[in-house]
């Protein structure tokens, strides 16, 4: 049995906005940083008399936001990887074997970043800090760290790649189904948005931690689609019986 199915020719890509937006956020960013911005919110949150940052020991923000969001997250990378292998073998799947592979890579990059900046960058979590209870002493992202036994890993923001990650989901569905792909757009800036302010009540991060996050999330996803996706011009691709055959 023959399966058919054309996947249509991207929409233009606005690189001004796709690209300038996230260059201009990580600008003004790196301006902030000469401010006390990322200071005052967190205070916003803290409470001395109280023992500390007020969802410190939430179960919601801890239990709920974030470690069962994290692994629903998970779950959802899990079915995408089993979708791109049943692609790989099932007829009915393979039209979309590039959507898939694309998703997972996208999924697989948006967090695997994070780990090994935190590591190159030691920036030191908010909870950490003698401003806030701590012992570590502060320093802006891009001047060199005080000497601790204890280097900090809170640069990026981890958890709220697990949000941000799914702007793979509107790339994936930009050109094949535009309207679903605005509502994972929705879905990926507002999961990011609640999971960065969740773990700014617990003090684990600042602000500017999470939107560089969004950045760099940004980045890769759109990159990734426009290597394994985006098709110039009037060019579209049509798959029958899982062979690629380019019209225009």
């Amino acid at each position: 049995m023959s399966s058919t199915v054309l996947r249509p020719a991207s929409k233009p890509l606005n690189f001004w906005l796709y690209l300038g937006v996230p260059a201009a956020a990580a600008v003004i960013l790196l301006l902030l940083e000469l401010t006390s911005l990322d200071m005052s919110l967190a205070k916003l949150f803290y409470s001395a008399a109280d023992g500390g940052f007020i969802g410190r020991y939430s179960f919601f923000l801890e239990d709920i936001l974030h470690d069962r969001a994290k692994q629903l997250v998970i779950l959802f990378s899990v079915l995408a990887i089993l979708g791109f292998v049943g692609a790989l073998i099932l007829e009915r799947l393979k039209p979309y074997r590039r959507e898939l592979g694309c998703l997972v890579l996208s999924l697989g990059l948006s967090t695997s970043f994070v780990s090994p900046l935190k590591v190159v960058t030691a920036v030191q979590c908010p909870w950490s800090l003698q401003e806030f209870g701590g012992k570590e002493t502060y320093s802006a992202l891009l001047s060199a760290r005080p000497q601790t036994d204890k280097p900090g890993r809170c640069w990026p923001g981890g958890h709220a790649a697990t949000g941000f990650t799914l702007f793979a989901l509107f790339f994936v569905l930009r050109d094949r189904r535009p309207r679903l792909a605005r509502k994972a757009l929705i879905l990926a800036f507002g999961l990011g948005a609640v999971l960065s302010i969740s773990r700014m009540m617990q003090g684990a991060h600042f602000f500017s931690h999470n939107v560089w996050t969004a950045i760099f999330c940004w980045l890769i996803c759109l990159g990734t689609y426009y290597f394994l996706l985006y098709q110039r011009g009037e060019k579209a691709e049509q798959v029958i019986q899982g062979k690629v055959v380019r019209t225009t």
